[in-house]
């Protein structure tokens, strides 16, 4: 029978910043089980100053109080593991529901970060008040905008040999993809590298646009329901980097620290995911590619860079 989870953001159920093989999950689930997260975002350094209008949530204080160890900039909750998940199997991620569950997010710039560190030098924090009732966010200089929620990091653990990891690196477990794509409604397929695949998730957006240029979306706590679908390696298919679809798309991903190899590696997964399904040569899906298929940069800030394959369904297949 599915079951239902609940897992709440606390010192006991985050790791700051970091994927890690060896990390024990603090929750197991069935596949078919589905788990509400509810995450927050953000280190002390881009929290609101005293006197401000706006409140720190309390579990989100009481893991700053609790002084985690920390690598990169991301508040994870998890991981979660999925019985019987085995290395070289598929986990189909069902985003269910992305909803705000704070009145407040943040957009920062720092130094030495973000695509023009040469022109912006300097420490600028934005407090961005969030209207969950009506759907939109209003920055104090700027104008009103809709929100577009999603989690810009959703992984599982990558393989052992790396060790511990930043999460600010996308790579063949996911990570800090930051694509605005995978909104509620749509899938993500990640491959399964350890024992339970251990799924964490966090760095919660309101919103972002393409390529998130200042290194910050408007960052906010976020709370989100997955069902969480195992596909064993006979049936999973054979591929080793995530993807995903919405209801009109199909996604294909590329990261690395060069954007020309990015791309080049999202669109050699647009060609094989192409020839899996159709009965198309590699050089007529290489046309298809350039002809139907439109390639958009997710980020140019995490180090490895991201491109993102939109192929409308339909159109093929």
């Amino acid at each position: 029978m599915m079951a239902h989870h609940h897992l709440a953001s606390a010192p006991d159920t985050v790791r700051f910043g970091m994927f890690d093989a060896a990390f024990d999950p603090v929750l197991t689930v069935n596949s078919g089980d589905s788990v509400t997260f509810e995450c927050v975002s953000g280190g002390v350094e881009v929290m609101p100053p005293p006197g401000s209008p706006y409140a720190v949530p309390t579990a989100l204080r009481a893991i700053h109080d609790s002084n985690p160890a920390r690598i990169g900039p991301h508040i994870l909750t998890g991981p979660v593991a999925i019985a019987g998940a085995e290395p070289g199997d598929m986990l189909e991620v069902r985003i269910e529901a992305v909803e705000p569950n704070n009145d407040w997010g943040y957009c920062a710039v720092r130094p030495l970060a973000g695509t023009l560190p040469e022109d912006f030098p300097d420490r600028y924090v934005s407090h961005i008040a969030v209207d969950r009732a009506r759907g939109v966010c209003k920055p104090d200089w700027g104008p009103e905008l809709p929100l577009a929620p999603f989690f810009g990091t959703m992984g599982v653990a990558p393989p052992a040999k790396y060790g511990r990891l930043s999460s600010r690196e996308p790579r063949e477990h996911g990570g800090n993809m930051d694509n605005k794509e995978l909104v509620a409604g749509s899938t993500l397929y990640l491959p399964v590298w350890v024992s339970g695949a251990n799924f964490s998730v966090g760095d919660g957006h309101g919103r972002q646009g393409d390529g998130e240029v200042c290194v910050n979306a408007l960052e906010m706590g976020l709370t989100g329901t997955f069902t969480f679908v195992l596909h064993k390696a006979a049936d999973a298919g054979a591929f080793a980097w995530p993807r995903a679809e919405t209801p009109t798309h199909d996604i294909l991903m590329g990261f690395n620290e060069d954007l020309d190899l990015a791309m080049k590696q999202a669109l050699r997964q647009t060609i094989d995911f192409i020839t899996a399904r159709s009965a198309l040569t590699r050089v007529q899906a290489y046309q298809f590619c350039s002809l139907a298929v439109d390639f958009r940069v997710t980020q140019t800030v995490n180090g490895e860079k991201g491109v993102h394959a939109l192929l409308r369904k339909g159109l093929l297949f």
